[in-house]
């Protein structure tokens, strides 16, 4: 289960909208002070919705991360089902082998 979000998802936009809308453009550490929120969340924001928005390529989209995220949980419970899988199959082999001595 995820960790609960420190900031609200409506504080996020408005203080990445702005940023962005701000011309010149502000010190992210004062607008970051002016909002309440920590300048590197900030930070990391404003380069969030650059991505997403398609300004920078350094970093996958908010769609990229969450199919990630889906992809990951997938991959963890293809695991397991494939662990619980070989128990079973081994178990039934051990079954049917015919040298096993029948208690």
């Amino acid at each position: 289960m995820a960790a609960p979000k420190k900031y609200p998802d409506e504080l996020r936009e408005r203080a990445v909208r702005l940023y962005r809308e701000s011309d010149p453009k502000p010190v992210i550490r004062q607008l970051a002070r002016q909002l309440g929120v920590h300048h590197e969340a900030l930070r990391n924001w404003i380069r969030q919705d650059e991505a997403d928005h398609g300004r920078h390529d350094d970093r996958p989209t908010s769609g990229e991360l969450e199919e990630l995220r889906r992809l990951r949980r997938e991959n963890a419970e293809l695991k397991r089902a494939n662990e619980i899988l070989k128990v079973a199959s081994a178990f039934f082999a051990s079954e049917l082998d015919p040298t096993r001595r029948r208690s």
